[in-house]
């Protein structure tokens, strides 16, 4: 589990080709590792990574092709947003993530108001309706407040602390996001379901 609060911005410094997977090796940068083990889980853009081999300042993460084809922003060398798992001690700044990206949304607007940017990004149909006005959403491993949501597509206030902490400062128009909902609205899903089903059988 981690809260969507950055640690650190690292950088993906190669991709080596294993099959149809892929491994990297990571500089974790200010992460550091001293407390890190092999097998540990790491958040990379949001998505929960399982260190293999630490060589501080660099760790190293196999990609399946699974999760290479429900994310994005690890197939080449870039700057990633980092975390380590989350510790039961440990505050929860933001909000509970898991790592498992939903979807990719795209980005739709990316501008800025007065000393804060406005970011708007358009979600896969199929989990808008996990997104809410002043709800939770995982963009790249950043935890936001949703704004806005208008149909598919959603709006967040970028802080300046978040914009010089985090990759999305460098975000275009029509880049790919990884994102993820708010666990809750899924859990309120399924027990909608379960409560209908009862009903529907009694």
């Amino acid at each position: 589990m981690f809260t969507g609060i950055i640690q650190s911005v690292g950088q993906i410094d190669d991709v080596t080709l294993a099959g149809d997977d892929i491994k990297l090796k990571i500089n974790a940068h200010t992460l550091g590792l001293d407390d890190v083990a092999i097998g540990d889980s790491i958040a990379v853009n949001g998505v929960c990574l399982t260190a293999t081999t630490i060589e501080s300042p660099h760790f190293f993460a196999h990609v399946s092709k699974a999760t290479l084809d429900v994310t994005c922003g690890l197939s080449k060398p870039q700057p990633v947003n980092l975390e380590k798992a989350l510790r039961l001690s440990d505050r929860l700044g933001g909000h509970l993530v898991s790592g498992h990206v939903d979807g990719i949304g795209k980005v739709t607007q990316f501008a800025p108001v007065g000393d804060c940017w406005l970011l708007a990004v358009q979600a896969p149909h199929a989990i808008s309706k996990y997104i809410a006005h002043k709800g939770s959403i995982c963009v790249n491993g950043v935890s936001l407040t949703v704004n806005k949501v208008v149909q598919d597509t959603f709006s967040v206030n970028l802080i300046p602390h978040t914009i010089e902490n985090t990759t999305l400062q460098h975000l275009q128009i029509n880049d790919a996001v990884n994102l993820e909902v708010d666990q809750i609205a899924r859990y309120v899903e399924r027990m909608t379901e379960w409560s209908t089903q009862q009903t529907e059988s009694t």
